[in-house]
């Protein structure tokens, strides 16, 4: 005899089986190819990461103006004959930079500047093909993810205006008296860089987690802990501007006494430069003098921000602003070494790479506050 029927079951119907829950629904058709395009990211990372080690040298080794044309296409090809090479070197005995500083050089000490600063523009070329044929590979294949086309749009934007910014730095130093590129110039092309570097990595981090476990690690945001690290990450992008103001002017290698600057609190003739606006810009000793004091500035922020991330209570967060105030640390060491050195390239370039290093254990610092990574109560 069969079993008793629901009063609600409707009659020759079958029995109802039980329906699998559906999970996903939020990543469904928003997925793409998130790890291609994550690993994709990571390439153009390393790449801008090379990209700003390279240019770095490029800089201390004096070699920037050495091309003096702004030739996106056609400057792929370096000089391929004698007579292009001789053509090449009229156009840099033109220029200020020659003219009152290496009128001492010849073709042969030319090419090793030349072929430093068309290295460090080639490599700008590499990176917009590498981004270009990859968004047009995934764009092409349908392979975004929902809402990602204008984010990986808006990168390659912003290489194209680091090309336009590198020739306008450029161009600073091409004529008038000057023998190099125009400090705050640099320091716009250094700084346009890390912004660059700091979307990548931001959105490889997204990218790394699903959509659904972001919707859910945000609402256990630390908001205190979040606001402190977007601060100290502005702090940080600050500082890095002034670092470039300093080696824009080889103001590093002015004043290598430490705590004191030539003998005093502050360096002597702080003011001579007139408009006074201008010492902020131009005066070796006072350019030195605030990046200094902001490194300290930034120190004890750094401190004050580590105290509350070690008491958040996710522990990946907490190892991420370990990690931060660990590389905060070592950069302001790095640093009084570089000033009592006399910042040789070697010091210096690790100087700037380990700048790198901070950017991005802050962001990612800055990242885990915003999105939580959940963990048992028996692993916290």
């Amino acid at each position: 005899m069969s079993g008793k029927r629901s009063i609600f079951e409707e009659v020759g119907s079958e029995a109802p089986k039980e329906r699998a829950a559906a999970t996903g629904v939020i990543d469904k058709g928003r997925r793409g190819a998130r790890g291609a395009i994550r690993a994709w990211l990571f390439v153009l990372f390393a790449l801008v990461v090379v990209m700003i080690a390279v240019g770095g040298l490029t800089r201390l080794t004096d070699s920037g103006l050495s091309i003096t044309e702004w030739r996106p296409i056609t400057g792929a090809l370096p000089p391929m004959s004698d007579a292009d090479w001789q053509s090449e070197f009229a156009k840099y005995q033109a220029i200020p930079e020659f003219q009152i500083q290496n009128s001492w050089m010849g073709l042969e000490n030319f090419k090793v500047i030349y072929w430093w600063e068309w290295g460090h523009r080639q490599l700008g070329r590499v990176i917009g093909l590498v981004w270009a044929l990859g968004f047009l590979f995934f764009w092409l294949t349908k392979r975004i993810p929902v809402g990602w086309t204008g984010r990986l749009l808006l990168l390659g934007a912003l290489g194209g205006l680091q090309g336009a910014v590198g020739w306008w730095m450029v161009y600073s130093g091409l004529s008038g008296a000057m023998v190099d590129v125009a400090s705050y110039r640099l320091a716009t092309h250094l700084g346009l860089a890390f912004v660059i570097l700091g979307f990548i990595a931001w959105y490889a981090m997204m990218l790394g987690r699903e959509e659904r476990d972001l919707m859910q690690a945000r609402r256990a945001k630390e908001r205190k802990l979040y606001g402190l690290s977007t601060g100290l990450l502005h702090f940080a992008f600050l500082q890095i501007l002034l670092g470039a103001l300093v080696a824009g002017i080889d103001a590093g290698r002015s004043y290598t006494d430490w705590p004191l600057m030539g003998g005093g609190v502050t360096p002597p003739e702080m003011w001579r430069i007139e408009p006074w606006w201008r010492n902020l810009f131009e005066n070796p000793g006072t350019v030195q003098f605030i990046h200094r004091i902001a490194g300290y500035l930034l120190l004890i922020f750094g401190v004050v921000v580590w105290l509350r991330g070690r008491r958040s209570a996710h522990t990946a967060t907490r190892v991420a602003f370990n990690a931060v105030m660990i590389a905060l640390a070592g950069q302001v060491v790095l640093g009084i070494y570089t000033v009592v050195t006399g910042a040789p390239w070697q010091v210096a370039i690790i100087h700037q790479l380990l700048a790198v290093t901070l950017w991005a254990l802050i962001l990612r610092a800055r990242f885990l506050s915003l999105y939580p990574r959940a963990q048992s109560v028996r692993g916290s």
